[in-house]
């Protein structure tokens, strides 16, 4: 299918998401949509897909003006969408989710299963999707819960098919058979639309490269375009991609964990006897897809959720279900999974943000009374220092970018004497500049002597960042192991392949 985008633009309010977006993807063509978080990728794809609907602008496809109203006509048209967050029901079979709203019949009226797993086996083999018919979604891994999507748009003859930034809760492996599965769909005639903010996928699976920013065409490239040019483009600026470190310098053990127990919100077991050391002079990250229990553990340690059994310890002190209060007093700084609702409050000025973890304390209180003037004098110092993007310190932070609410709290919990760095997620939601400095923030910590447990969804900031490496898996550790380890073994293990742990 050949694709145009006309000028589109898509406004909320006074906030111009598309800004007269100019794009084409030619029949057999991977066309990566590159741009950070915030850009208008996913805004652009939903007016393609008929979810939202274009103020300017228009879609023609084959050379014919067309208007999608919504997503049952972009389907009737041969557009296929694969979303971030997948749109399957668990408990039925991938033959009925395939099906779904589009079930053969018999003719006595009935669903006709029979030809559709025959239709399915025939798909799966012509594009190396493998998965059986009969299958129960929610007993297959994310890779194969993703094969099932990209089934059920091929079912209904999708000739465009939009994957919506299709990486982010694979394995190494997994990736790598997805890498594989596009390029089939492309050599058999399809146009693929691959949306990401990934350097390293555009590069290898793109034809060609386009690359918005604010929510405009900033850039077309090639994918011989190197890793920092892109990154230029995306950011608006030169970026330092790589991470620098110095040797580790190991001291004492920081914070332990023993045989650690943890339930979630269902009351189901999510951490599993996990027994960790972190040490002075390191920073630990523990890699993992996403739900294998890395949140559950950083909200036990963080005091924000109870440990069922097992012991953490920081320090010389006993933290096992103690309140978070109590484990910022213990010297623990943390940076929470969602900064919005655990690590700000919205409608507060930068400048109280900045102490939230020490509003009642000397110089900021004195006999229950706030000290106005030192609360402001710390607020100017740590926006300069941190490099802060504000108006005014005064300013509410619902008002920063996701990156400098994001500083925010890097910079008030490392202004403060820590004996360990909780960051879950540090850089999520983040530009490339961002990430580049909250990065260096860490690194300098570490550096200093201090230790950091990091846990992140993106393989290449734990390889960035660690020290040493432990994958979790089903609520448990799989492995622990060096930051120079290949990608493939790391992978097994965050499928649950065991090894023996490695310091």
């Amino acid at each position: 299918m050949h694709l145009e985008l006309r000028g589109i633009t898509k406004r909320f309010g006074s906030l111009i998401a598309n800004d007269h977006i100019d794009l084409e993807v030619q029949p057999g063509q991977v066309h990566s949509l590159l741009g950070e978080n915030g850009a208008g990728k996913s805004t652009l794809m939903n007016v393609l897909f008929g979810l939202l609907t274009p103020d300017e602008g228009q879609i023609a496809l084959n050379g014919e003006v067309v208007e999608i109203h919504n997503p049952g006509e972009a389907v009737r048209r041969g557009i296929g969408m694969v979303h971030q967050h997948f749109m399957l029901v668990p408990v039925f079979s991938v033959t009925e989710n395939v099906v779904l709203g589009f079930e053969p019949t018999t003719s006595l009226n009935r669903v006709d299963y029979r030809q559709a797993r025959d239709d399915i086996r025939r798909l799966s083999h012509k594009f190396n999707l493998d998965v059986d018919p009969d299958a129960i979604v929610e007993n297959l891994p994310v890779g194969l819960q993703q094969r099932v999507e990209i089934l059920k748009a091929l079912s209904h003859d999708a000739e465009l098919l939009i994957l919506d930034e299709p990486t982010a809760v694979l394995t190494p492996q997994e990736i790598d058979s997805l890498m594989t599965i596009v390029r089939s769909l492309a050599d058999s005639g399809k146009s693929v639309l691959f949306i990401t903010h990934k350097l390293k996928e555009v590069k290898a699976i793109a034809d060609k490269i386009t690359v918005i920013r604010h929510g405009r065409v900033v850039g077309r490239a090639e994918p011989s375009a190197s890793e920092g040019e892109l990154a230029s483009l995306m950011v608006g600026r030169d970026v330092q991609l790589t991470v620098e470190k110095t040797p580790t310098s190991l001291g004492e053990d920081v914070l332990r964990l023993r045989d650690v127990v943890v339930l979630d919100d269902r009351g189901l077991v999510a951490v599993n006897g996990v027994s960790l050391d972190v040490r002075a002079g390191e920073i630990v990250a523990i890699a993992g897809v996403q739900g294998n229990g890395q949140t559950e553990l950083v909200e036990a340690i963080a005091g924000m959720r109870p440990v069922a059994s097992g012991e953490i310890t920081l320090g010389e002190r006993d933290i096992t279900n103690c309140t978070p209060r109590q484990a910022l007093d213990a010297g623990l700084g943390h940076i929470p999974e969602d900064r919005q609702r655990d690590g700000l409050i919205l409608s507060m000025s930068v400048a109280d943000n900045l102490v939230l973890n020490t509003p009642r304390r000397a110089p900021f209180a004195r006999r229950g009374t706030r000290n106005l003037a030192a609360v402001n004098t710390n607020a100017d110092a740590l926006v300069g220092r941190f490099d802060i993007r504000t108006t005014s310190t005064q300013a509410p932070v619902s008002s920063l970018s996701g990156g400098n609410q994001q500083k925010v709290i890097v910079a008030r919990e490392l202004s403060r004497p820590l004996e360990l760095l909780l960051a879950s997620q540090p850089t999520r939601g983040l530009d490339v500049g961002s990430i580049e400095y909250v990065h260096r923030q860490i690194v300098a910590y570490r550096n200093e002597g201090h230790a950091a447990l990091i846990v992140s969804s993106e393989l290449d900031e734990v390889l960035a960042l660690g020290d040493r490496v432990a994958v979790m898996f089903e609520g448990q550790i799989s492995g622990v192991v060096a930051p120079t380890t290949s990608r493939e073994t790391i992978g097994l293990l965050m499928a649950g392949t065991r090894e023996t742990s490695a310091d």
